[in-house]
């Protein structure tokens, strides 16, 4: 008999991916969530950078109304404003850590709970461990100071890639390891995030991936990515629609996900894990609304089919 997925997980949408322009913290950031918020499909959202603290508190009384389980992701202001938590100028990683500090506050303002973190750019072999020593010693900082309010926030590293387009320093899987087992055993809320659009980035396999990092896997991401061809208007980690021409991911690549997901035991934790689609319009005459329908059917139908026999 079928599973529901909502037994096994979250299902969450990424709220500035799907609606291109409120990464930079200001747009149509209230009217979009709405959209989101009066979706029943969903169950979580992952939202971002917010500037005004009345949008914030606006969003916040929707978010409490929705019954959606809320994930803070720091993405935006990160890239928007070039923060890099492993920098080796000690100047610009104390602003990055600040920086941060203060999206932990935005956060909890806006009722989340847990905050996704990213690396900074990756410096090269040569000085690659001395940038994961900076950026332990970042999180630790930033976890730290989110501990005063012991209200049990949870935070997940974001795993991006090192070759391609955001060239970060994680990272491919045995850095985002070595980065977990140092941080989880004083922090037993922190944990990573694998996106299923960087794999192909980082020319690596779930099936090879997932079992390594499985003991420290407490959330993902469901996206497509475009490498092969420099031309193509999604080229990078740009994460457009599910089955998109010269894409990599469309609902085989999900079922497959799914299917080593479940082996690993993500569907098994006593809190159903939080699984978001990342997507957004990138063509020409694309619409928001339909990318992310087209998300729903794929993740509907990779479900349903991942219980199938191999």
């Amino acid at each position: 008999m079928e599973t529901s997925m909502y037994s096994a997980m979250r299902v969450g949408i990424v709220h500035f991916k799907a609606f291109p322009g409120i990464e930079t913290g200001a747009g149509p950031i209230v009217e979009t969530l709405e959209k989101i918020c009066a979706d029943e499909f969903w169950t979580a959202v992952e939202v971002g950078w917010m500037k005004d603290y009345r949008v914030r508190n606006t969003a916040r009384h929707l978010l409490d109304q929705s019954h959606l389980s809320v994930a803070y992701a720091t993405q935006p202001k990160s890239l928007t404003n070039k923060l890099n938590l492993n920098h080796f100028d000690t100047g610009e990683r104390a602003k990055a850590v600040q920086e941060i500090k203060s999206a932990v506050d935005e956060a909890r303002q806006l009722g989340a709970e847990v905050v996704r973190l990213i690396a900074g750019k990756d410096p090269g072999d040569a000085k690659r461990e001395e940038a994961k020593k900076l950026l332990i010693d970042s999180l630790h900082q930033i976890l730290d100071y989110a501990a005063e309010e012991k209200d049990g926030l949870a935070f997940t590293l974001k795993i991006f890639d090192r070759g391609i387009d955001k060239k970060n320093l994680i990272g491919p899987v045995g850095d985002a390891v070595d980065i977990a087992r140092a941080i989880r055993p004083d922090y037993p809320h922190f944990g990573l995030l694998t996106d299923l659009s960087h794999f192909p980035l980082l020319d690596e396999t779930p099936e090879e991936s997932i079992p390594q990092m499985a003991e420290f896997l407490d959330a993902v991401h469901l996206g497509n990515c475009a490498f092969r061809d420099k031309s193509h208007p999604a080229y990078g980690d740009i994460q457009p629609r599910f089955g998109i021409p010269g894409g990599e991911t469309d609902t085989p690549e999900v079922v497959t996900f799914f299917r080593e997901l479940r082996r690993n035991g993500f569907f098994d934790k006593p809190v159903r894990p939080v699984v978001s689609a990342e997507v957004r319009p990138v063509l020409a005459g694309e619409v928001s609304e339909v990318i992310m329908a087209n998300a729903k059917r794929v993740i509907r139908d990779a479900w349903a089919l991942s219980q199938r026999p191999d």
